[in-house]
């Protein structure tokens, strides 16, 4: 007999599913440990990676290449443009709903990737947020083009502190997004999140890759070299008409979009890649060891002993 508390959910997996999410900084080797799971454990990968959503960004998100693709099935790799209205509330909604297809044949399901509040939104859930006039968002995105994102920044820290010191501040959308509940609501952004959250009903195992500060650098930087050798650079110069949309305000593309403005030298447009891919990651390691529950390896740890290690849990 199924207990009564969960007579709402599909008895058919309840707790008997589970999620390997793997995370970890940028150019770390999630991908190919994504596929390596994937494969031993007969299932499909489903990525949280908000920029490789866009299949106009191909070079420039490291997105998995076509030998990659072929070795497991993934899913949202290039299903969307960067000219889609698509967020990580649709993102949420559209990974479940896929889980729920997937664990009706899968045991196990492996997500993979390093934008964290993608991967929050599968495994835990988005915060909730009172609905606001767009009016508010047009303001804001108007004194942002005239005023620069500093005066935004100064307008945070004033009417949420709390929020000023932990998001993003140095990415536009978000300091907007903060700022247009803030103001719309008259309550700080930072007052809505971490309530509860409906339970998934399906178990998480969070795999976190890491390595020496040193080395992560040293690999991302060889990783932009590598990207300018296969194209990156006309990637960006097919994009530059459509440079104003959210999804391309992404390290790799907004530097180069500099230099074909003629405001930097190629030289230095690839040196500020690297200069923020490396900030990107220190971004990315901040966010996840705030995260009691990931299970950390060294990069280099034999596929065995994670394995072995997830087949306990």
């Amino acid at each position: 007999m199924v207990p009564s508390f969960v007579i709402n959910v599909d008895a058919s997996y309840i707790m008997t599913k589970t999620l390997i999410s793997i995370v970890g900084p940028t150019a770390i080797g999630k991908t190919a440990l994504s596929i390596k799971l994937a494969n031993d454990f007969n299932t499909e990968i489903i990525s949280a990676d908000s920029r490789q959503f866009f299949k106009e960004m191909q070079i420039g998100t490291a997105a998995p290449t076509p030998s990659e693709l072929a070795q497991a099935k993934h899913h949202f790799i290039h299903h969307k443009s960067v000219e889609d209205d698509y967020n990580v509330g649709a993102f949420e909604k559209d990974a479940l709903h896929l889980l729920k297809q997937l664990f009706k044949t899968h045991d196990t399901v492996i997500m993979v990737g390093g934008s964290g509040l993608y991967v929050d939104a599968v495994t835990q859930g988005l915060d909730h947020f009172p609905k606001v006039p767009a009016s508010i968002r047009e303001q804001l995105n108007k004194q942002f083009k005239e005023e620069g994102l500093q005066a935004l920044q100064e307008q945070l820290k004033t009417l949420d502190p709390n929020s000023y010191k932990h998001i993003a501040i140095d990415n536009p959308q978000r300091v907007i997004r903060a700022l247009e509940v803030s103001i719309g609501s008259g309550k700080p952004y930072s007052s809505f999140l971490n309530k509860a959250k409906n339970k998934r009903d399906f178990k998480t195992i969070s795999i976190g890759l890491t390595a020496e500060r040193d080395i992560i650098y040293y690999r991302i930087n060889n990783r932009v070299d590598l990207m300018m050798e296969q194209g990156l650079l006309t990637e960006v110069k097919n994009l530059q008409d459509k440079k104003h949309l959210n999804a391309l305000n992404t390290v790799g593309y907004k530097e180069l979009f500099k230099y074909l403005n003629g405001e930097w030298t190629l030289d230095f447009a690839v040196s500020e890649i690297k200069k923020n891919s490396r900030r990107f990651a220190k971004r990315q390691l901040t966010w996840f060891r705030k995260k009691e529950d990931i299970l950390w390896f060294h990069y280099k740890t034999p596929l065995e002993t994670i394995i072995e290690t997830i087949k306990l849990k």
